[in-house]
């Protein structure tokens, strides 16, 4: 696998602080989706293209529903009178409520279920039950309390720091109720005051508006009429630097394409590197792109959505079983270790193109934890991050590139992947996000 071409480029590689700089370029703006800063960003991201050498680079707009927060008030009233801090959750519509506040625990189904949510506030934390076999999504434990008759919806983090978690409410619209996020320590308070009936007053100042997102994209290799698609989304939450999430996968991204573009000629197929946009309101960018590109001709996609931001490189193939082989084959030639887990789920921008039968890969980081860590809070800054861990990953995420340039992959059936969705148990939480595809009904 490693020929004296690949082994210079591998190793210029280590010396390459490109990849740093967009990652420090990218945290310096507010990339919350249809805002200017995102923009800016996907401007960076095609400068770091036309510099590593990508050809017919190119920046798209896209229509969207743009979300900006205005002023969140929130307040314990009983039993006690208290002022907490909050912060709006996107697409929270604005609103005042007064009403009793429920503990749902983690949120699941079976609790949401055991408690009478009719005209009240739902109380929730951010992780899932030890014992689930899966991450509970925070859009599935919104839409099944705004189904169950909430009139406002609670999200506290678990993991200490006085970090109140965002995250959007529904992709691309408007949501049903309000919904705002609230510090673990805040959350233990109200766990307390919800076991004593305490009621609770919420004002969310909100708008959602008609804007526009970007995405940015290039091709190396060959000019085959058959190509892969690299893509990391450039966009992130306004309350933070969006380091991790996911400045490092853009960052990594750049440090794979600048070693792709030194071995073009060990390509099989062409490759085109993206950056997309509003990943977090919605996968609208990765959407966009999968409706303009000819999927017929995408041999593969390669998500590069939380790589980067730990020392060891996860691969969750997303019903494709032939990835796991691919990715043990680059871990023998690399030496490097890299954990293969089945994780099909349609929270990130594999998802338009799964769902229409391309077959995905995300790359992610083995964090040793299935939360967001630092993820969708302030803490989400740039000196969380390690530029060794962005240069180990782009080049394995390179090797994995090389070699899937070359091999034959099966499409994937609609029936398969509903079928995969159904055994994980995915659809009820899918539908109460409302993102299960009508066309599957």
């Amino acid at each position: 696998m490693f020929d004296d071409t690949l082994a210079a480029a591998l190793g210029r590689a280590w010396a390459d602080d490109r990849p740093w700089q967009v990652l420090s370029d990218l945290t310096q703006y507010d990339r919350m989706a249809g805002g200017p800063g995102e923009r800016a960003a996907a401007e960076t991201v095609a400068d770091a293209l036309d510099d590593i050498g990508c050809r017919d680079v190119t920046v798209d707009g896209f229509p969207m529903r743009a979300w900006r927060r205005g002023r969140t008030e929130l307040a314990v009233t009983s039993p006690v009178e208290r002022d907490f801090p909050a912060i709006a959750l996107p697409y929270s519509p604005s609103g005042d409520v007064h009403a009793e506040l429920v503990d749902v625990g983690h949120g699941t189904p079976a609790e949401i279920e055991a408690a009478d949510l009719a005209g009240k506030v739902a109380l929730a934390a951010t992780d899932s039950p030890p014992e689930s076999e899966r991450f509970i999504h925070r859009m599935e434990k919104f839409g099944h309390a705004a189904a169950a008759g909430a009139e406002a919806f609670v999200f506290h983090n678990h993991l200490d720091g006085q970090l109140p978690p965002t995250g959007s409410l529904r992709f691309n619209q408007e949501a049903a109720v309000p919904g705002v996020g609230v510090s673990k320590e805040t959350g233990a308070w109200l766990t307390e005051y919800a076991a004593d009936g305490g009621e609770l007053s919420l004002t969310v100042d909100a708008e959602t508006r008609a804007g526009e997102s970007h995405n940015v994209h290039g091709v190396l290799g060959p000019d085959t009429a058959e190509e892969i698609v690299v893509c990391a989304h450039i966009d992130a939450h306004d309350i933070a630097e969006g380091a991790l999430d996911n400045g490092c996968g853009v960052a990594t991204v750049v440090a794979a394409a600048s070693v792709l573009s030194e071995i073009e000629d060990d390509l099989d197929c062409r490759v085109r590197v993206a950056g997309v946009g509003s990943e977090e309101v919605g996968l609208l960018g990765a959407d966009a792109l999968a409706d303009e590109l000819a999927l017929d001709t995408v041999k593969a996609v390669v998500n590069v959505d939380g790589a980067g931001r730990a020392r060891g490189l996860r691969v969750f193939p997303h019903g494709t079983d032939a990835f796991a082989d691919l990715a043990a084959a680059v871990a023998d030639a690399a030496n490097r270790p890299v954990d293969v887990q089945e994780n099909l789920h349609p929270y990130s921008d594999h998802w338009p193109f799964v769902r229409r039968g391309v077959p995905a890969l995300q790359l992610y980081s083995a964090t040793g934890s299935r939360d967001r860590g630092w993820g969708h809070t302030a803490a989400d800054t740039r000196d969380k991050a390690d530029a060794r861990d962005i240069r180990e990953h782009g080049l394995l995420a390179a090797l994995l590139v090389r070699e899937l340039s070359g091999r034959d992959v099966d499409r994937l059936d609609a029936d398969g992947v509903r079928e995969r969705l159904h055994d994980r148990d995915l659809k009820p939480g899918m539908e109460a996000a409302e993102i299960w595809p009508a066309d599957w009904d």
